[in-house]
Parts: C-alpha cells; structure tokens; sequence
C-alpha cells in the first residue's frame, strides 16, 4: 500500500483543506492509461470523496483517493511532496524499504 511522508501528508492537507471544501476532501491520484509503468500517467487532484472503487489512505490527517489501477501501481511506492515558493505542491514517488512495510 502507498506510504505517505509526513511532509507529503502535510502538502495534501495544505492543498485539500479550505473554508470552502468538505471535510471529506483528499487527493486522488488517477492513471490516464490501464497499466501504468511510469509516473508520468498518473493524474493528481483536489476531489470531495473518493470514487466508487477507489482506495482510500489516511496518515496524519490526510486524506489519499487512488483508484484501481493507480493503486495496483503505487502499492509499493512513498509519496513524498514539498511546496515551492509560490506555494504549488511538488510531488515525487520513491521505492518503499522494509522499513516502512
């Protein structure tokens, strides 16, 4: 199962987290094709609640929506994340270690 950061849960309650959404908002993070091999086919944004089938990851207050396939592709992935200056959330993908199974 993807491991959140704590850094990486901070950005995503940082990025989903507004007077204006629910409290039921999280990240959701979709593969554009049926069997990603890269990072650069998975789509991330703001959603009010996951989809049907998707999956659904908590740490530290944050929220994570991964349908199926991106799922099956993040399952032995870490997010991690930082903003930049401007304030726009940068995300990288690493490889998980015993150490955080």
């Amino acid at each position: 199962m993807l491991v959140l950061t704590e850094a990486a849960a901070e950005v995503v309650k940082s990025v989903t987290s507004t007077p204006q959404t629910p409290d039921e908002t999280g990240l959701r993070i979709v593969s554009s094709t049926p069997e990603p091999k890269d990072p650069g086919a998975l789509q991330v944004t703001a959603a009010a609640g996951p989809g049907e089938n998707d999956q659904v990851i908590e740490a530290a207050g944050a929220r994570v929506f991964l349908e199926p396939q991106a799922a099956a592709y993040l399952d032995d992935k870490v997010l991690d994340a930082q903003l930049d200056e401007q304030g726009k959330a940068h995300f990288m993908l690493g490889e998980q270690d015993a150490d955080q199974i």
